[in-house]
């Protein structure tokens, strides 16, 4: 399970699940709002996914992308222009319809211990937003939805990895079981994978791969923890030998209030299929 080789004729899938309600406009420890946290973070990841699949010949179709929001006008395709037709489009497809190319500014290593400012283009696909409620369950069901259409249509790929990215505060209800049947959805090499981040503007201690809901403070972050996957065997390997992390065979694929870096870390290792030809 959890090996069919990634190519253009046996493509994945990634469903980035956001959201978009009104508590997403409420301030981090960082200086910026949970909004602008997870659009920077997201629009790195689409970036990154199309780096993953660039040759000499292009931008190759290993994976189909999807990004679904959910916040004051209910469940909707967060991409836009042409990518708003479908939710589910390939990822070359992701590559040529960027919203906008910004300019911005990073710090790097000068060579002589200390940091100089670069500039350089950054890609973006997805704008902050934060309106309305959270209608989690509705937003996992519809996703539950889409995911199943495209894994009856992909019987022998590695099965869809879904990313939800929330501060936890559901408004429509338990999330639970829509979450229960979005992870028993399958291809014939495993289940669907839910990941879960739990951003929030809280003072705790930022938490990874938990192993017990004890680990986590309070009821929105404790039900996330247990609406995630564990992580398939080649993603714990892939984990300690990239990133030098240690995952338990039991810890759930889920983080809290963890900084870009370590998200951008966490998304790295949740979308790392077995093999790529």
């Amino acid at each position: 399970m959890y090996s069919a080789e990634i190519s253009r004729t046996t493509p994945t899938a990634y469903v980035f699940l956001v959201d978009q309600s009104a508590s997403m406009t409420e301030g981090m420890h960082s200086g910026v709002t949970k909004a602008q946290f997870v659009a920077d973070v997201l629009n790195r990841t689409l970036r990154d996914l199309i780096i993953r699949c660039t040759r000499e010949d292009g931008v190759r179709d290993y994976f189909d992308v999807a990004v679904i929001g959910y916040g004051g006008d209910g469940v909707h395709n967060a991409l836009t222009g042409a990518l708003a037709q479908e939710f589910f489009n390939p990822i070359s497809v992701v590559a040529d319809n960027t919203l906008r190319v910004e300019e911005r500014a990073r710090k790097i290593d000068d060579g002589a211990g200390g940091l100089v400012e670069q500039s350089v283009k950054f890609p973006v696909w997805l704008d902050p937003q934060g309106d309305g409620g959270t209608s989690m369950q509705a937003a996992i069901g519809e996703c539950a939805r889409i995911v199943a259409a495209w894994s009856a249509a992909h019987r022998d790929s590695f099965p869809v990895t879904v990313l939800h990215i929330s501060d936890g505060v559901t408004t429509d209800g338990d999330p639970e079981h829509n979450a229960s049947i979005l992870r028993s959805l399958s291809t014939n090499d495993g289940e669907t994978l839910l990941y879960n981040v739990h951003v929030t503007g809280d003072d705790v201690e930022p938490t990874r791969f938990p192993r017990m809901e004890s680990q986590l403070p309070d009821a929105h972050s404790k039900s996330m923890f247990r609406m995630s996957s564990t992580f398939p065997d080649h993603i714990r390997a892939y984990a300690h030998d990239a990133h030098g992390e240690t995952l338990a065979v039991d810890a759930r694929a889920m983080m809290m209030n963890a900084d870009a870096e370590r998200l951008v870390m966490f998304i790295d290792i949740g979308s790392r299929p077995a093999a790529m030809r």
